[in-house]
């Protein structure tokens, strides 16, 4: 695992110190440091192989595990980081910028999947489209909040979206 620059590894230590009773396990409480320093790096692709890679690990297993298998609540995670980033970067001339990201599919069963137009190809393909809350200022930039865009042709089929593990709750905005 590669070095950070030193102001960016005080700034995650203090990141750390507030995420920390997120989660319980200590295995899983230093997984998630490191994913977090992972995506900060150089690492010029942000898959879980080549996170894994740069953090030492022969295989994406533990990096796999945190993103889907480790308990810890997500939503919680976001709010930690949010007051994080306003306390860290907040500025008077700092922005907010919402983009959207498709994530090219091959298959039909991942949340959200049809064929639609993505920006990502630049064409209609098979894809997931995210949607991502970011703030920047000059003290620097983060990602405050993310949702999937689910298509009305996956709101409107409830066993679908239930087999995807999307709450009932969910509907086509």
């Amino acid at each position: 695992m590669q070095e950070l620059d030193l102001s960016v590894s005080v700034l995650l230590d203090d990141l750390a110190d507030q995420l920390s009773p997120l989660f319980p396990r200590s295995e899983t409480r230093d997984r998630a440091l490191r994913y977090i320093q992972g995506l900060l790096s150089q690492c010029e692709r942000k898959n879980s192989w080549h996170l894994a890679e740069w953090l030492g690990d022969a295989t994406p297993d533990g990096v796999q595990y945190l993103l889907d298998r480790a308990r810890w609540d997500a939503e919680a995670a976001r709010d930690v980081l949010r007051q994080w980033v306003i306390d860290t970067l907040g500025s008077p001339d700092g922005v907010l910028v919402l983009d959207e990201t498709g994530f090219i599919k091959k298959g039909q069963h991942s949340a959200g999947v049809q064929r639609q137009y993505s920006g990502t190809a630049g064409r209609i393909e098979n894809s997931q489209i995210g949607v991502f809350l970011l703030y920047a200022s000059q003290a620097g930039h983060a990602f405050l909040d993310r949702a999937l865009y689910l298509p009305k042709s996956w709101t409107q089929d409830r066993e679908r979206c239930r087999r995807a593990g999307i709450p009932d709750d969910v509907e086509f905005a």
